[in-house]
């Protein structure tokens, strides 16, 4: 075979460097077919495709932006939320420290005048008492004391005005010698 090509070769003037026209027609005429059919059907398949990646791509970054401003916008908004609450619940617990406080004064407050009530009460009754003892112990006492003189004197007593005259006379001089010895 490869005798045959070069024997084919040398039979005439023709060049194997040198192109041939007619093969160059048709192998210009087939690329011309194929480029027009790849340009008209193949490339704006391939550009509507790109396309629509690029807008899915585009519209994917458009869609994950929006969903990170939203984020972003309800983290702010948790962030104030939170805020406002602590704010709130401080405020809320400094009421209830000066309302608690205030509650102690005033229990404080109302102990005292009840503390002040009872002293008073107590010493009202002390004193009451402190008289119906004095009252009863100078009845006792005068009736003790005009019966002893009675023994002393050696005369009866009985009469009121000079009983109660010697037993206030009496009691006179009692309470001038306790104050005496109390100072």
């Amino acid at each position: 075979m490869n005798q045959l090509i070069i024997s084919a070769a040398t039979e005439g003037d023709v060049n194997p460097l040198v192109p041939n026209v007619w093969e160059m027609g048709v192998v210009l005429v087939g690329f011309a077919t194929l480029m027009f059919i790849v340009v008209k059907f193949v490339v704006p398949m391939f550009e509507k495709t790109f396309a629509e990646r690029a807008e899915a791509i585009e519209g994917g970054i458009a869609k994950a932006e929006k969903a990170q401003a939203e984020a972003s916008a309800a983290l702010e908004e948790y962030k104030q939320q939170l805020t406002d609450a602590r704010a709130e619940a401080n405020r809320i617990r400094e009421e209830a420290r000066a309302e608690g406080a205030q509650i102690l004064a005033d229990l404080k407050e109302k102990a005292a005048a009840e503390s002040a009530r009872i002293t008073a009460q107590a010493h009202a009754q002390i004193e009451s008492e402190r008289q119906a003892a004095v009252v009863s112990l100078r009845s006792e006492v005068g009736t003790l004391a005009t019966t002893l003189a009675g023994r002393i004197v050696g005369e009866s007593l009985n009469d009121d005005e000079r009983a109660a005259r010697v037993v206030d006379r009496f009691l006179a001089d009692l309470e001038t010698q306790n104050a005496g010895a109390a100072k």
